[in-house]
């Protein structure tokens, strides 16, 4: 399965190891649009690969937002399967910009992240 192509407001990662990317991609969509998504499990075309998911993988996302995202936001992070392969849906929003990552500001062109 397919979740089309990354857009100004949705953004593709393979796995939690790019945990560090994920978070710029995060405040780079609020700065811009205030709102988005982010998958995990999804390679940067919309193929759907999977992740393994636990209740710990969804607790690292939700902590490393909260210890990386500045000022604070509160996402939806939830399991969702499709097609027997699990991944993490991210949906953010927020009005309170500028949003940093660990102290830097990006801002979205097209599908890509850059830093202010």
């Amino acid at each position: 399965m397919n979740l089309g192509k990354e857009t100004e407001t949705l953004e593709f990662k393979k796995t939690t190891g790019e945990m560090k990317e994920a978070m710029i991609s995060i405040t780079s969509i609020l700065n811009k649009h205030g709102v988005g998504t982010l998958y995990f499990g999804v390679k940067s075309n919309g193929d759907i690969i999977g992740q393994t998911v636990s209740e710990s993988s969804l607790r690292d996302v939700s902590r490393t937002i909260y210890e990386t995202i500045k000022p604070q936001i509160y996402p939806a992070i939830q399991e969702e399967v499709y097609q027997g392969r699990s991944i993490i849906k991210v949906e953010f929003s927020g009005e309170n910009t500028p949003y940093s990552a660990a102290g830097k500001y990006y801002l979205r062109t097209a599908d890509e992240d850059r830093e202010v």
